[in-house]
C-alpha cells in the first residue's frame, strides 16, 4: 500500500489550534497528546482498515472517521493500557459501520508492491502479490468479528485481553474467534488456491 501524505482537515485545524494557543492550557496537553497518537499511528491504521476489508478508494475517508472518533473520544483513553488496542477497537466499529452503510460487497484488491522493496527478480515479485492477494481474499471471506481478532492477535500481536477489551467482548469468546478465524483462514486459502491453480 503507497503511504497517504494527507491528513485531513479537522486535524490539521486542531494543531494550528494548538500551536497558536486558541485552546486553553487545561485541553493543550489533551490534544497535544491526540495528535501525536494520529501522527505516531495514522500508518498503523490505514494497514488495520485495510485488513478489516476496507476499500483502498474509502480508506482514507475511513481513516479520517476513525481520527474524528478518537479525538471525541481521547478523554476516556486510559494511558496505562496500551494504545494500539484501543485504536482497533474503533477501527473495527468504524469499519463495521461503514461496510453496513455501503451495504456493497468490498471485494479483495490485490496491493501494489513496489520492486525495489523487494528482489529484482520479476518470478519473486509475481509471487508476493499473488501471496498478499491470496491472504487478503482468505481474510475478506472471515466474518469481520472473528476477522478482527485474528488480525488483532496474529498480524499486530495484540494480547487476547486487551483484544477482548478493545472489542467488548469475554475473553473466552475472543478466544473462540480467533480459533475459529484460524480455520477459516486456512479452509479459505486452500479453496482460493485450487481456484489459482
Amino acid at each position: 500500500m503507497t503511504k497517504t501524505n494527507a491528513r485531513p482537515q479537522s486535524l490539521r485545524v486542531a494543531t494550528e489550534n494548538l500551536l497558536t494557543g486558541a485552546l486553553p492550557e487545561r485541553e493543550l496537553a489533551r490534544h497535544g497528546d491526540c495528535i501525536a497518537a494520529y501522527q505516531r499511528e495514522f500508518d498503523y491504521l490505514c494497514r488495520t482498515l485495510r485488513r478489516l476489508g476496507i476499500a483502498p478508494s474509502d480508506l482514507e475517508d475511513v481513516v479520517h472517521d476513525v481520527f474524528v472518533v478518537v479525538h471525541r473520544r481521547w478523554a476516556d483513553y486510559d494511558a496505562s493500557f496500551p494504545l494500539r488496542p484501543w485504536l482497533f477497537g474503533i477501527a473495527f466499529r468504524v469499519a463495521s459501520a461503514h461496510r453496513k452503510r455501503s451495504k456493497r460487497e468490498v471485494l479483495a484488491a490485490s496491493v501494489g508492491v513496489d520492486v525495489e522493496d523487494l528482489a529484482p527478480h520479476p518470478d519473486q515479485v509475481v509471487a508476493v502479490e499473488q501471496a498478499r492477494a491470496l491472504v487478503l481474499a482468505a481474510l475478506e471471506r472471515i466474518p469481520l468479528p472473528r476477522r478482527a481478532v485474528l488480525v488483532m492477535h496474529d498480524l499486530d500481536g495484540a494480547a487476547m485481553h486487551d483484544i477482548a477489551s478493545a472489542l467488548s467482548i469475554p475473553l473466552f469468546t475472543a478466544y473462540s474467534r480467533l480459533r475459529k478465524a484460524r480455520e477459516e483462514l486456512e479452509a479459505s486459502v486452500a479453496r482460493l488456491r485450487k481456484g489459482f491453480s
